[in-house]
């Protein structure tokens, strides 16, 4: 995302800790390391489940071992966000039914595109990190699957120097402008992270429940988007890096609702 806050002229609903952050109570936390735990979201904290979806289109399972399907991803081979640290596949790795990128003290990372695009849509993941070095962000966001103006992105699940917080960002204008919403969580949890774009609206959802709301269609994407996931790099000279590691056990893409 980028860093510098514009001016919110949108309705947005930081939700605060009203409600209950979305894990599974019924389950210890060393049982949620597992890959059976971790792709198994409990019943209604997806937003798919709780308001009814339908079937996915598109996404993966990550149920194969190996390098994130090519069939699927672009993996990044680059410099790092802002030119800091690189971007290199071999900082991925799937296993056990889950996707991990690790950052490591040096800033090699990665990130990757997904090559469907669609205009208009339901984005859903389910993703945790593990105690991150705050230099570190996790992303899972929106991009533009082809040139245009006006530099939108939808960041719906995005953690930045505040460890302790999970964000929302809808970029429209490259100013940067942009509307938000932040949530205090654990992200060391598995947890599921939803967006959905119509002609009318932008919600995002954490499992399940709406965290964020968006009404200003001048605020929208104008052209088909695709999901990106990033662990990106934002070091300061001098400052030393722990590795970190972000996981996602799924991501789901739905059709936008009939009109």
């Amino acid at each position: 995302m980028l860093g510098v806050f514009g001016l919110s002229l949108a309705a947005a609903i930081p939700l605060g800790t009203t409600w209950s952050e979305g894990h599974n109570p019924n389950l210890s936390e060393a049982a949620t390391k597992s890959s059976v735990v971790s792709k198994t979201a409990v019943k209604n904290t997806t937003a798919a489940a709780r308001y009814r979806w339908g079937k996915a289109v598109a996404g993966d399972e990550f149920n194969y071992t190996g390098a994130p399907n090519r069939t699927k991803w672009k993996v990044y081979y680059s410099r790092g966000h802002n030119n800091q640290g690189y971007r290199r596949p071999s900082a991925w790795k799937v296993s056990g039914g889950v996707a991990t990128v690790t950052g490591n003290a040096k800033g090699v990372t990665g990130g990757m595109s997904s090559r469907y695009n669609q205009k208009y849509g339901r984005w859903e993941a389910r993703m945790k990190v593990s105690r991150r070095d705050h230099k570190y962000h996790p992303n899972i966001l929106l991009w533009p699957g082809v040139r245009t103006k006006g530099c939108p992105e939808v960041d719906f699940a995005e953690s930045t120097n505040d460890t302790t917080r999970i964000k929302f960002f809808l970029h429209y204008d490259c100013k940067p402008r942009q509307t938000r919403a932040a949530k205090v969580m654990d992200m060391t949890r598995w947890h599921n992270y939803a967006v959905e774009w119509t002609p009318t609206h932008i919600y995002g959802y954490i499992d399940g429940r709406l965290f964020f709301k968006d009404t200003n269609r001048a605020h929208f994407p104008k052209v088909p988007m695709h999901a990106c996931i990033q662990l990106d790099w934002f070091r300061k000279p001098g400052q030393a890096t722990k590795p970190t590691t972000m996981s996602v056990a799924w991501i789901r893409i739905y059709k936008a609702p009939r009109r």
